[in-house]
């Protein structure tokens, strides 16, 4: 596993009952993307979401309606809810009477002081947390004049002023975002943030960009800022459906040795000598089983050469001797052989051995036994 610093003591808070900072473990977000006015549809998504791993989620609060509809959410909702506001602190106010778990504000455009301190009274009474959400394309304008743009230290002296002005009026429970949308700023800005405060830190590029691209882009910018024990919860910005946000930050978590969760699929990237169609059965194997929450690691090989060994270090392991058929290991022993060459049917008796182990049979086992 890759070496991890220890993690970094932050504060304690809570969003609603998912605990963030001082050593909990890191947490998986994501953001609905349908109009929150429009409670049912935003329910199922929602627990589409919680399905997927999801633990905390967020939702865009524009206008009256929206706000109006969060009770319904709130009460409903399988995950925490936080809400994110701009422009009209009395969206916010009317969001903590909903009964959300947290917001997310850039208190610099709630329009002063005095907003702020109103909005202060209301979260410290209803008990929740606050999330300072920063990011480079909405700094305050003497911040940018004073750092000449918007550098990692104009977003860090950015988000320390502004969560001092919860701190002013008795709000303690703040976590800080500092995004950009390229990895280097980001990076640079959440290392001298972790260095000059004690607030749990939201990771994540702001405006990432695509599935594919904006995936990578965010675990080298999450993921080296995790291996540094920098990091209370993160949210993988995409754009694409959120489902891919939970199961990108899975990955990364998994990568780094943090967190267990899901399906891991080993596959290899294919040559000359793959014999079947290892990339559509390894994409096949993510999708079907991407609701099981129990930690497995799967190897798909294509051939005879690496394959045996690197089934391994697996739970399961398939190797291909030819197009519908599958050399069967589990946990480094040799358990049959599987004939089938869809990989639907391949999924479905994957995911039944996983459930089952006994589900290895004599049919299959006596298959490999009697040659092919």
């Amino acid at each position: 596993m890759p070496d991890v610093a220890p993690r970094l003591r932050t504060r304690s808070l809570m969003i609603g009952k998912v605990a963030v900072g001082h050593g909990a473990p890191v947490s998986v977000q994501s953001m609905t993307n349908t109009p929150t006015s429009d409670a049912l549809a935003t329910l199922a998504q929602i627990e589409r979401l919680a399905v997927a791993g999801c633990e905390i989620v967020r939702a865009a609060v524009p206008d009256a309606d929206a706000a109006q509809a969060l009770a319904e959410i709130c009460k409903r909702s399988p995950l925490p809810l936080v809400a994110d506001i701009h422009f009209d602190h009395k969206l916010a106010l009317l969001a903590v009477d909903a009964g959300v778990a947290a917001l997310r504000v850039n208190p610099g455009t709630l329009g002063g002081a005095r907003h702020v301190a109103e909005l202060a009274r209301a979260v410290r009474q209803a008990g929740i947390p606050v999330r300072v959400g920063i990011n480079a394309g909405s700094l305050e304008r003497d911040v940018l004049l004073a750092h000449n743009g918007a550098t990692p230290e104009a977003l860090v002296e950015s988000a320390l002023r502004q969560a001092a002005l919860f701190e002013e009026q008795g709000v303690s429970a703040i976590k800080l975002s500092l995004k950009a949308s390229d990895v280097g700023r980001t990076l640079a800005a959440y290392r001298l943030a972790a260095q000059r405060c004690d607030y749990p830190l939201h990771l994540g590029l702001t405006e990432a960009g695509t599935r594919f691209s904006g995936a990578v882009r965010s675990a080298v910018a999450v993921g080296a800022l995790l291996l540094e024990g920098i990091g209370d919860t993160i949210r993988i910005s995409l754009s694409a459906d959120p489902l891919y946000e939970v199961r990108a930050g899975w990955d990364i978590l998994r990568a780094v040795g943090l967190r267990s969760r899901g399906i891991t699929v080993i596959s290899c990237p294919t040559c000359a000598r793959t014999v079947a169609d290892v990339a559509a059965l390894a994409e096949e194997l993510e999708l079907a089983l991407a609701d099981r929450a129990q930690p497995a690691t799967i190897a798909v090989m294509g051939c005879t050469v690496n394959g045996p060994g690197e089934s391994r270090e697996a739970d399961l392991g398939l190797v291909a001797r030819g197009p519908t058929s599958w050399l069967l290991y589990r946990r480094g022993r040799h358990a049959g052989r599987i004939e089938s060459g869809d990989v639907h049917e391949l999924a479905g008796r994957v995911r039944e051995l996983l459930d089952r182990p006994e589900a290895i049979d004599d049919r299959e086992s006596n298959s490999e036994s009697s040659g092919g």
